[in-house]
């Protein structure tokens, strides 16, 4: 599987506080369509799918929310297309490509959602590696 393209529809983010106790951050993570789609500008065996999807953090309770919606359009084999699409009409994606799919999402929107919340002073949504210093031994 190979990304032809990510972007962003929709950029949201509001604050309602600005302080909370006992913080929780809830992800969600939504794909609303997947269709087969024709590129004329590649020549390519593989099938090419556009996925519509929404990333959302949930600052609870009610500090903030941000809400990302976006497209991606992917270049798959077309055994492995016609298996997504065959399942899609359940609302359902084969496990490995789901998988896949929804890591790029995470990878993708999540940059996107830490540039936001360091803009907005809201805290990182997953711990961020810190150092330590090691005491000496004798």
């Amino acid at each position: 599987m190979k990304i032809l393209g990510f972007n962003f529809t929709k950029v949201q983010v509001e604050k309602f506080k600005d302080r909370v106790e006992n913080l929780k951050i809830g992800t969600r993570i939504d794909v609303s369509n997947i269709l087969s789609t024709k590129a004329d500008m590649l020549k390519t065996r593989e099938e090419i799918l556009a996925v519509k999807f929404t990333f959302g953090l949930d600052y609870e309770p009610e500090l903030a929310k941000i809400d990302l919606e976006g497209n991606i359009v992917l270049s798959l084999e077309p055994k492995m297309a016609k298996e997504v699409l065959k399942e899609w009409k359940g609302k359902q994606m084969p496990s490995e490509f789901r998988q896949t799919l929804f890591n790029i999402i995470m990878r993708k929107a999540g940059l996107r959602a830490i540039q936001l919340e360091e803009e907005m002073n809201l805290p990182i949504h997953f711990q961020l590696p810190t150092l330590k210093i090691q005491e000496k031994k004798d």
